[in-house]
């Protein structure tokens, strides 16, 4: 073998593989956060069509969820070693929090349907961004600051809160519904994001918080008496179907995301996720949001636009 064809082998073995498609994803976390924020829109949509209790959709949601993740995990263990023991603890304390989300955010969905169910849970537009300036001492951008009216607006339109005759069976129980959920989704990011501070490893967090979430809904559903744990198919169909794209495809690129992110903004990018909800609402449901709320969702997806839009001249580093 010529040296020539030696040292061409050797430059090939050494060289650095193309960049896989989650990698490329993750240089750019905004495109990340959205592409799982729209992934996540379709949730209340397969938990509708699930029909089954809000207990038993949180425990099969996570449930499902968990072998796919728990692999996941564990190759980036063997990849990059054990994730420190303070990472592990908020991640469980995350998936506390997310359980109350999941498990109020199905009440409202029973009490005031998909669309606007979604539209109450995002109220961490507001607690977000406020809560990590409080703790987290991370004071929001200009721009994320002028744009929270707007989007709080949008979502107080959304909700049908300045109508006569509101959409919904219930809808005073699927706002108290909402504001709970609204302030466990705050806390869920804000803790995921503070225990995912690894860029590496987005699995892991993602497992913990998912298990821990699978277990207290179970608790909670156990409790609250609504918990069926042999639902029939199809039921089993549509909640494999939501464990697999939502909490792990969906809530995956958006654990990537998060810590690549300001929270005050990530939060707002979040806010694609309920803007779909409504449309997918309307598409599959025929529900029919007013003139009100289509003013809303257009709030909503003006405050993405400026929230998210880079000024004109100056670069932005994405990631942390």
């Amino acid at each position: 073998m010529s040296r020539t064809t030696t040292a061409t082998t050797a430059e090939t073995a050494v060289a650095p593989a193309d960049p896989t498609l989650f990698e490329q994803l993750l240089s750019h976390p905004r495109a990340t956060a959205l592409l799982g924020a729209l992934t996540i829109a379709f949730s209340a949509v397969l938990v509708r069509l699930a029909e089954v209790s809000p207990s038993t959709a949180a425990v099969f949601r996570c449930a499902y969820a968990v072998p796919v993740l728990y692999l996941l995990a564990r190759a980036e263990d063997r990849r990059y070693g054990p994730r420190p023991a303070r990472d592990r603890k908020l991640a469980a304390v995350a998936g506390v929090f997310f359980a109350i989300d999941l498990v109020a955010w199905h009440h409202a969905i029973d009490d005031v349907g998909a669309g606007l169910a979604t539209v109450l849970g995002n109220l961490q537009v507001a607690f977000v961004p406020l809560i990590a300036w409080a703790v987290l001492k991370e004071r929001p951008g200009g721009r994320v600051l002028a744009t929270l009216p707007l989007m709080l607006g949008g979502i107080v339109l959304i909700s049908g809160a300045l109508e006569s005759g509101a959409y919904g069976d219930h809808p005073a129980a699927g706002v108290v519904a909402g504001v709970i959920t609204g302030l466990s989704y705050a806390g869920f990011i804000l803790v995921l994001r503070a225990g995912g501070q690894d860029l590496r490893r987005p699995a892991g967090p993602l497992f913990d918080a998912t298990w821990v979430s699978a277990v207290v809904a179970l608790a909670i559903g156990l409790a609250w008496g609504d918990v069926d744990l042999v639902p029939s198919w199809p039921a089993h169909g549509w909640l494999l179907t939501l464990a697999l794209t939502s909490q792990v495809v969906g809530w995956l690129l958006i654990s990537a995301s998060l810590p690549r992110l300001p929270a005050a903004l990530t939060s707002i990018l979040l806010t694609i996720q309920p803007v779909g909800s409504v449309i997918l609402g309307v598409i599959i449901f025929s529900e029919s949001p007013s003139s009100l709320q289509l003013v809303g969702v257009a709030a909503i997806l003006a405050g993405l636009v400026l929230a998210s839009r880079r000024r004109t001249g100056t670069t932005t580093v994405e990631s942390a």
